[in-house]
């Protein structure tokens, strides 16, 4: 009976030493499980998301096809009228086109950082330079406020909900008007589609009531001011049209891609957390099999 107590001691103080290497490998199977599904969770909603945006870029893309006619209109009158600013350059006006929402790339940075290399340029060749800074969008609102804080003067939202309208960008050019803000012209920073995959950042811009007064062309006509008010004003809102509709339909497209990127970055997390679990398991089992043949073999 002695003997037989002195074989099963060693086979039990093997057991002990055992347990808490089997509580660790529970517990990690049991976090590597819980993040297994969020991970699953994540990779549902980017795939939706990614399906949402596949289905609003055709829209977007049937108004950019629809909204270039504007901005045509609006090259053509400056073209023609051959208008230029002052030698120093003028008031400057930017207005930043972004939006309110995220996921969707580094689209919003892309504009942020062209707008101030954009002023960044003009303050070295002229330090007197007189520009303001306008935006569009939360997102690059908060970006900027930190970067130009001096040069904002105004900020809009809930902007780019669906895809954007001449209204939308007849009430923005009304609030610019409005605002009490002086330019002599207003340059509009945008994101335009590049192709499927890219996009970059671009200027478009746009001249005030005082430069197509002094346009050489216009000059040979004899017009109401009240006529040139207006054609400016117009002018102001077919190019704000046209860029809110391109930076739009650049979001969707970005946010698209950066669903498609997240769906696989989760579906490559997913296979490598399933190999770890799987391997977890395995090492567990294996660990209760030769604690028993331990036990076994020692009675």
């Amino acid at each position: 009976m002695m003997l037989s107590r002195a074989a099963v001691r060693p086979a039990i103080s093997a057991v002990a030493r055992q347990q808490p290497v089997q509580q660790r490998n529970m517990a990690t199977l049991r976090e590597i499980e819980l993040r297994l599904k969020s991970v699953r969770n994540i990779e549902k909603i980017t795939k939706s998301m990614k399906m949402i945006a596949a289905t609003k870029l055709t829209k977007a893309q049937r108004a950019v096809n629809s909204a270039k006619a504007y901005g045509a209109a609006n090259a053509e009158v400056f073209k023609n009228s051959e208008a230029a600013l002052p030698e120093d350059g003028g008031k400057k006006l930017y207005v930043v086109i972004s939006s309110d929402k995220g996921l969707c790339g580094g689209i919003h940075s892309s504009v942020s950082k062209a707008t101030r290399a954009a002023v960044k340029e003009d303050q070295e060749k002229n330090p007197d330079s007189n520009v303001t800074v306008m935006v569009v969008g939360d997102k690059s609102k908060a970006q900027l406020s930190r970067a130009l804080p001096e040069k904002l003067a105004l900020t809009f939202n809930g902007v780019g909900k669906d895809v954007p309208t001449f209204g939308d960008a007849c009430a923005i050019a009304d609030l610019i008007l409005t605002s009490g803000v002086e330019f002599d012209s207003v340059h509009l920073v945008y994101n335009k589609v590049v192709s499927a995959l890219a996009f970059e950042s671009a200027i478009q811009s746009v001249f005030g009531e005082e430069a197509l007064k002094n346009a050489p062309n216009f000059k040979t006509y004899e017009m109401e001011d009240d006529a040139t008010k207006d054609l400016a004003e117009f002018a102001l809102a077919n190019a704000v049209y046209a860029v809110l509709v391109e930076g739009h339909a650049a979001e969707i497209n970005s946010r698209r891609n950066a669903m498609d990127n997240a769906s696989k970055n989760a579906g490559d997390m997913i296979g490598s957390l399933t190999m770890k679990y799987n391997r977890g398991r395995q090492a567990a089992i294996t660990n209760e099999l030769v604690d028993i043949i331990t036990g076994a073999s020692a009675l």
